[in-house]
């Protein structure tokens, strides 16, 4: 069965790099009008996708974003996905040296930028009585962190339990929340620091405990994406999948 959003609305939020790029990409393909968001939002128009400027963590920042994508895609948003978030170029320290500003900085854009994104397109998707509103969150959120970071993996893990609440509360206006959960990806200037900084036997430590052998790729992420937010996940909702090669 072939996928189709032909005729629907897909806004993107952190859309400019690695995971973001080949989600856009994949609902291009599909048929979907896509918008794009990002705090770089040069990358996404040099590709040629509609795209502007947007702060997840300010409400007027995100209501001007998802009005500028009703004009550009001619009708309200039918999907959202939240690919934003991130260690925002932090590393791993003790718990006792992290100061109040990285723990809320982390917080903010992961989990706090997820719940204000949905907030802004919600109304109109309640309007219409169907929605899609999918998290790309991370297997931090499942289990610990490769990147030692405690803001990143609680925000990951919160993000996992907004969508749960999200989708119950949601449900009744045809609307579902779903997250996707992949494995360690070096898909921006962060992770590929984080992998160059491995020893080879670090590396392939890694590659090792992988079942299927391999790091995943935006594709694998962006598939995951297309199927929550496709007719085929019309009865799955507050249900996060595991997107990392492993049981």
């Amino acid at each position: 069965m072939r996928i189709d959003f032909e005729g629907q609305a897909v806004l993107v939020a952190g859309a400019a790099r690695g995971l973001g790029q080949g989600i856009v990409q994949a609902f291009m393909r599909c048929g979907a009008t896509v918008f794009a968001g990002d705090r770089m939002p040069d990358p996404l128009k040099e590709m040629g996708v509609a795209a502007a400027a947007v702060d997840v963590t300010d409400p007027d920042s995100l209501r001007a974003w998802v009005a500028a994508a009703e004009r550009a895609c001619g009708r309200p948003a039918d999907i959202l996905v939240y690919v934003a978030g991130g260690v925002l170029g932090q590393s791993a320290k003790a718990m006792e040296d992290v100061t109040p500003l990285e723990w809320r900085s982390i917080v903010d854009v992961n989990l706090t930028g997820a719940f204000l994104t949905s907030q802004a397109v919600v109304p109109a998707m309640k309007a219409r009585r169907k929605g899609r509103i999918v998290f790309i969150t991370s297997g931090a959120g499942l289990r610990t962190s490769l990147t030692g970071i405690q803001a990143y993996a609680s925000a990951k893990a919160g993000e996992i339990g907004l969508a749960r609440q999200l989708g119950q509360e949601l449900g009744p206006f045809g609307i579902t929340v779903n997250t996707v959960a992949p494995g360690f990806q070096p898909t921006s200037p962060d992770y590929q620091r984080q992998w160059a900084s491995y020893s080879d036997q670090k590396q392939d430590a890694i590659m090792s405990s992988i079942a299927l052998g391999r790091l995943g790729t935006p594709e694998d992420v962006a598939n995951a994406a297309l199927f929550f937010a496709s007719d085929l996940a019309a009865f799955v909702t507050g249900q996060t999948l595991s997107v990392s090669g492993s049981p």
